[in-house]
C-alpha cells in the first residue's frame, strides 16, 4: 500500500497580523520587535517608572497614533468591567496620550496581540489547490490559526463546489490542532485521511524548572492509526524563524529546539519504529540545528535518490539555504520511500517556475514555500 505523507507551510490558515503585509520592511520588522519588547514588560510585576512610559510610549506609537501609512498595528485586549492598563487623553495637538495606571501584571486583566487582517480569499483557495494537488494521506499543516480554522478550511473550502470539479479536492475526515506558544497564534496542525489515535503536547518543555519554553510553537506528535492497525507518529515543528531579532539567539533557540526534538523523536521509537519529523524547521539542510538530527538517524527526504529537482523549498528553491521545509524519516521507514517530489505552483515566481493559473501575484499565491511530499510503500 502506498502512503504519502506531506508537509506545507500554509501561510493563509490564518488571519495574518497586519505588520506582516506593510510594504515598509523595516516597519514591519519593528513593530514586530516593539510588540515583543512590549508584551515582555507587561509581564513584569511591579512596572517601575521606566517600565510605565516606555509601555506607554510604544501603545501611544502602535495602538493610538495611527495614520494611512503607519496603521494600528497593536492593541490591548481588556475584557469589560475588569481592571485596566491605562488610560487615554488627548492633548492639545489632538494626539493621544497613554497613561499606565496598573502596578504591575497582577493589578490588570487583559493581554496585547497584534492587529490581525482578514483572511485574503483567492490565496486561501490556492492554498487548498496546492493541497488538492498534492493529495496527501497525512498532511503536516504549518502556520494555522487554530482547529476551527483548519476545520472550516478542510470542510468549506477544500471541496469541488469552491475549487471546481477538475481540481480532484476533497475534505479529509480527520483533522487536528493543539494551540502552542506562538503570542501571534500560528500553530501546527494536521489533515490525515487515517484516524488519529492520540496526541502529545510538548508546549511546556523547558519550563520544568522555571525557564522559558523550548518550542516557540510546539512539537505536537501525532499518532495515525495505519491500514493494519500499525502506528505512525509525525513530529510535527515550526523553529523559530532566522528573522526578527539577534541572529545569534534564534540560531541557539533552532539548535536548542532540534536537540529536544531529537529526545523526542528517539522516545517516540521505543514506542514505534515508524516516526517522523516533519514541517517548517527554518534552517538549511547541512545546520547544526539539523545536522543533529540527521546525527540522530533521521533521513531527509529530498535527499532521496528518487528527488531531482532544485535544493529549496522557499522562495525560488534555487538555493541550498532556501531549504526550510523537512520531511525526515526513522531507519526503518527510510528504505520504504519511493518517490519525493516538491509542488511549486502555489507561490510566484515568474522567473523561475511556473505558478497555477490562479496564482497571479504575491498577494494571491498560497504561500511563499512548497509543498514537500514523499510516497512510501508501507
Amino acid at each position: 500500500m502506498t502512503v504519502r505523507i506531506a508537509t506545507f507551510n500554509a501561510e493563509n490558515l490564518f488571519r495574518r497580523p497586519r505588520a506582516f503585509g506593510l510594504d515598509d520592511e523595516e516597519l514591519s520588522r519593528r513593530i514586530l520587535e516593539d510588540f515583543a519588547t512590549l508584551v515582555s514588560l507587561l509581564d513584569r510585576d511591579p512596572y517601575t517608572a521606566a517600565d510605565k512610559r516606555k509601555i506607554a510610549a510604544l501603545l501611544e506609537e502602535h495602538a493610538y497614533n495611527s495614520t494611512r501609512t503607519r496603521p494600528r498595528a497593536i492593541l490591548v485586549n481588556e475584557p469589560r468591567g475588569g481592571a485596566k492598563l491605562h488610560t487615554t487623553s488627548k492633548d492639545e495637538s489632538g494626539r493621544t496620550v497613554v497613561k499606565v495606571i496598573a502596578g504591575g501584571r497582577s493589578s490588570w486583566a487583559g493581554w496585547a496581540e497584534l492587529v490581525r487582517d482578514d483572511l485574503n480569499r483567492p490565496a486561501v483557495e490556492n492554498t487548498a489547490r496546492v493541497i488538492a494537488e498534492v493529495d496527501a494521506d497525512i498532511l503536516l499543516t504549518v502556520e494555522v490559526e487554530d482547529r476551527l480554522t483548519l476545520d472550516r478550511f478542510n470542510t468549506q473550502v477544500l471541496n469541488t463546489e469552491i475549487l471546481g470539479t477538475a481540481s480532484g479536492a476533497r475534505p479529509y475526515p480527520y483533522n487536528l490542532l493543539i494551540d502552542g506558544n506562538d503570542s501571534r497564534g500560528i500553530d501546527v496542525g494536521i489533515l490525515s485521511r487515517f484516524p488519529i489515535r492520540s496526541v502529545r503536547s510538548h508546549i511546556f518543555d523547558g519550563t520544568e524548572k522555571g525557564g522559558e519554553p523550548v518550542f516557540s510553537r510546539d512539537c505536537p506528535e501525532f499518532e495515525i492509526e495505519l491500514p493494519g492497525g500499525d502506528s505512525l507518529w509525525i513530529l510535527g515543528n515550526h523553529f523559530k524563524s532566522q528573522g526578527f531579532g539577534s541572529a545569534k539567539q534564534n540560531d541557539e533557540k533552532r539548535l536548542n529546539q532540534a536537540r529536544q526534538v531529537r529526545k523526542i523523536y528517539r522516545e517516540a521509537l521505543r514506542r514505534s519504529p515508524h516516526v517522523v519529523v516533519a514541517g517548517d524547521l527554518n534552517d538549511s539542510l547541512d545546520s547544526p540545528p539539523i545536522m543533529a538530527l540527521r546525527r540522530a538517524g533521521l533521513r531527509e527526504a529530498m535527499t532521496h535518490k528518487s528527488y531531482q529537482g532544485t535544493p529549496g523549498t522557499h522562495g525560488t528553491g534555487n538555493l541550498p539555504d532556501q531549504k526550510l521545509d523537512y520531511l525526515m524519516f526513522s531507519p526503518t521507514l527510510w528504505p520504504k520511500v519511493q518517490n519525493v517530489n516538491v509542488e511549486r505552483r502555489g507561490g510566484w515566481a515568474p522567473n523561475t517556475f511556473d505558478s497555477f493559473e490562479t496564482v497571479t501575484s504575491k498577494i494571491t499565491r498560497a504561500s511563499d514555500h512548497a509543498a514537500l511530499f514523499a510516497d512510501l510503500d508501507l
